[in-house]
């Protein structure tokens, strides 16, 4: 540790302020141009590459200045003020908002890489949230940012710690892949072999195949006299990422009775039926199959805002999975909700016992669950890797920092 530094963020980087919304209007995007970063695409240390804003190329050589390289880092400059990701070759020469700041680093004193994950320590975060201003909404500014105090260690070192991080970052990135293409996989194999617009076979009540509905139940924050069993409580909102993390349900309280009426089992789908809105439809739907269920525990239950959908076979659980995703993307439940142009709210009832969609035989139903269970299996495999190499990097992450463990250089 001796050969560590102390400097301000200032004296190894300059921080840039995205461009205000005098130079650049949201009239001004395109739909073919060059992509730029906002908050929302700020991810876990890394960009997302969807719904990106485009802007012109007169645009961009206008505010140039404002365009991005290998190794800068994007800040979300309001709101969640500790966001961050790192940019790497492919985002190369995009841009980002005026609700982002930029740190470029000076690569003879600090490694890009390394500095990204040092913003990453719980200890930064919950830094830079106490001295953001705003109450209703933290902001950071370059100067405040600039002036935060960083701890590096030589370059070389910088560089060997970049490695180990990013080595188990770059296995996470690949087992990511890997479950978008058995998901895509899956999909295809749905659609080629239950084709229901083509009208095969005859229309029946998807309600059918299922054994029971059951309500949802929220508990209270705190134990009381009744709610006594602590339980993980899945939302709509834990629904949404569930196909990509293994989600952090919060944690609430209910009574025996109502935890043993809502406790998720082996084989059921659980599907948001409250919460839409004008671009996102109810009906986001999560199955539990063994590996989920040892990922989550046997403390789960849901929210009101979601139902409990219980097949009659565990291996109807598959098809009707596959099923729902199918008709989720497809945009049909924006045709079943009811509600104000506020909160959506989806009418289950309606959808399952209307005679909208042909459904295969039995025999047909049982050979597709057959076919695609090793691909969902392995799914949530990769996602238990996935949570296992993440805790290793975020058990590393401090130690590395701040010396406790060494990099073999």
């Amino acid at each position: 540790m001796r050969e560590w530094k102390e400097y301000q963020l200032g004296e190894i980087a300059t921080v840039q302020t995205g461009p205000f919304g005098s130079q650049l209007h949201m009239h001004d995007y395109v739909t073919d141009g060059t992509p730029i970063i906002t908050v929302e695409h700020l991810g876990d240390n890394k960009v997302i590459h969807s719904n990106l804003p485009l802007v012109s190329d007169e645009d961009k050589e206008r505010l140039k200045k404002y365009t991005l390289r290998e190794g800068d880092i994007v800040f979300s400059r309001v709101g969640s003020v500790d966001r961050r990701a790192y940019v790497s070759n492919r985002e190369q020469d995009w841009m980002f908002s005026g609700r982002c700041l930029r740190v470029r680093s000076n690569s003879d004193l600090v490694n890009g890489k390394f500095l990204s994950y040092f913003f990453g320590l719980d200890s930064f975060k919950e830094h830079i949230r106490m001295v953001a201003v705003g109450a209703t909404m933290p902001s950071i500014n370059t100067g405040i940012l600039s002036d935060v105090v960083i701890m590096l260690p030589p370059l070389t070192v910088q560089e060997a710690i970049a490695d180990v991080l990013s080595s188990l970052d770059d296995k996470i990135d690949l087992l990511h892949r890997n479950n978008r293409t058995l998901e895509q996989i899956a999909e295809t194999l749905f659609r080629h072999r239950h084709s229901f617009e083509l009208g095969k076979g005859r229309p029946s009540f998807i309600g059918d195949l299922f054994v029971d509905t059951i309500g949802g139940e929220w508990g209270k924050e705190t134990p009381d006299e009744n709610n006594t069993v602590k339980v993980k409580c899945i939302r709509g909102t834990d629904i949404g990422t569930m196909q990509s993390t293994i989600p952090s349900p919060p944690t609430r309280y209910v009574t025996s009775k109502k935890f043993e009426r809502c406790r998720v089992r082996l084989g059921d789908i659980v599907i948001e039926i409250s919460g839409g809105t004008d671009d996102q439809s109810t009906g986001r739907a999560y199955f539990f199959n063994k590996i989920n269920i040892e990922l989550l525990g046997n403390d789960v239950v849901f929210s009101n805002f979601c139902r409990l959908l219980r097949p009659k076979r565990e291996a109807f659980t598959y098809f009707l999975y596959s099923l729902l995703r199918y008709i989720y993307k497809r945009g049909d439940f924006f045709n079943l909700e009811n509600g104000t142009s506020g909160i959506r709210n989806l009418d289950l009832n309606g959808f399952l016992f209307q005679e909208s969609y042909y459904l295969p035989e039995v025999q047909e139903i049982d050979a597709f669950s057959n076919d695609v269970a090793p691909l969902f299996d392995k799914i949530s495999f990769n996602l238990k890797e996935i949570q296992t190499l993440q805790r290793l990097r975020d058990t590393l992450l401090p130690k590395l920092m701040n010396g406790e463990v060494r990099v073999t250089l």
